[in-house]
């Protein structure tokens, strides 16, 4: 196992990866009180305003007074911008260097990270593509439109979700202009800080994601929803499709529920369940992962003592 730093800022950063509902948010606090470091965030749905509990967002009182960055900084309008993340993710790692504080990027989203860590350029983009394959995308619907991802690229389909449209059509978008795969787009393994990635999975991750969801409609995830309405959720082309909130929206109407809302809690049970395996199957090609169990009860000490190996802090 390597942990490479090419040709770029040398400053060392922690990075907490792997599947949803692990503990990495827990984790990431406990590490960075321990390093006096503060936290990145790098789940691509916590960067919107007002989406907290379906994205399970560290409530203020439960991040232990340690400093977050990068959380509710997009209105529900706005369009995902993994490059636009890109920046302001490097600009905010470059700032807590600046301050001697080592930035602990955390969050489940692959491309968010891959694209902060390691050399990645965005291709660029084709309006007319674009337009072209939204109109095909309306004729024809997602599923045939993930087929044909699934014919060209086997490994971008297994990562992309085949209700998630908008990824899927960016995916087509990039192996038409390139003329390549859309994951061959992906640089190697190589970060441009010093870097160590902790990754968390666990054995009971199925029942989690159970309770995980349970826990979030009996928080008020629900209501949540039908406050966001007024934010333009519904219209939204990236957060109207995350998971919960794509299956509440589908129950509402304004304020009345009008679908079967236990099939709509069922269904989002099952989509993050499929989540989670596409995120197990990005986060296991990386080889610089340094991987331990969510469950253990060493883990904080565990992950330290791999920070403290890589990094050289005792």
């Amino acid at each position: 196992m390597t942990d490479t730093c090419i040709e770029g800022p040398a400053g060392p950063v922690v990075a907490v990866v792997g599947p949803t509902a692990t503990g990495k948010s827990d984790l990431a606090v406990a590490i960075a009180r321990r390093l006096g470091g503060e936290i990145v965030n790098a789940d691509s749905m916590q960067l919107y305003r007002g989406m907290d509990i379906g994205t399970a967002k560290l409530a203020p009182d439960e991040r232990g007074g340690i400093r977050h960055h990068l959380l509710d900084i997009w209105p529900l309008t706005k369009s995902a911008a993994v490059a636009e993340y890109q920046t302001l993710a490097r600009a905010q790692i470059a700032d807590l260097h600046s301050r001697g504080v080592i930035p602990i990027l955390v969050g489940g989203s692959g491309l968010y990270l891959r694209g902060t860590l390691d050399r990645l350029d965005f291709p660029g983009e084709s309006p007319e593509i674009r337009t072209r394959l939204a109109a095909e995308l309306d004729a024809l619907g997602v599923a045939a439109m993930h087929g044909r991802l699934a014919g060209l690229d086997p490994v971008a389909a297994e990562n992309i979700l085949p209700s998630n449209s908008r990824r899927v059509v960016r995916a087509l978008e990039v192996i038409e202009l390139t003329g390549r795969p859309f994951v061959a787009t992906m640089p190697p393994f190589e970060s441009i800080y010093r870097t160590v990635e902790i990754g968390l999975d666990r054995d009971d991750l199925d029942d989690r994601v159970e309770r995980r969801v349970e826990l979030m409609m009996a928080a008020g995830f629900l209501d949540e929803v039908r406050g966001l309405l007024a934010e333009g959720l519904a219209a939204s082309p990236t957060a109207a499709k995350a998971l919960g909130y794509q299956q509440l929206l589908a129950v509402l109407d304004g304020d009345r529920v009008v679908g079967d809302l236990d099939d709509a809690v069922a269904q989002t049970v099952r989509g993050t369940k499929r989540f989670v395996r596409r995120q197990r199957s990005w986060f296991r090609r990386d080889p610089r992962i340094r991987w331990l169990d969510g469950a253990d009860p060493d883990l904080v000490a565990g992950a330290m003592a791999e920070i403290e190996a890589v990094l050289g802090l005792r």
